[in-house]
């Protein structure tokens, strides 16, 4: 017979706590990268917001990536 492992630990005070400064993250990561798109576009002196949709849908791509790796994290 295989020993039993001890069940996990339902911590789910840690969890939110966890998924909550994800969130915080996320806009953070996104509203930096809108700003930047502005301030880029305001640089060039571009009259389309070319800039600000480029950069923040990498913010958004980036934030997702990391939202997955630490998703990852808490789920192990």
């Amino acid at each position: 017979m295989e020993p039993q492992k001890p069940p996990k630990k339902n911590n789910g005070l840690r969890n939110a706590a966890i998924l909550t400064g994800v969130a915080i993250q996320m806009g953070i990561i996104i509203f930096l990268a809108a700003q930047g798109g502005k301030w880029l576009d305001a640089y060039f002196e571009m009259e389309s917001n070319t800039f600000t949709i480029i950069v923040t849908l990498i913010g958004v791509v980036i934030s997702i990536y990391l939202v997955i790796q630490q998703l990852k994290r808490v789920n192990n």
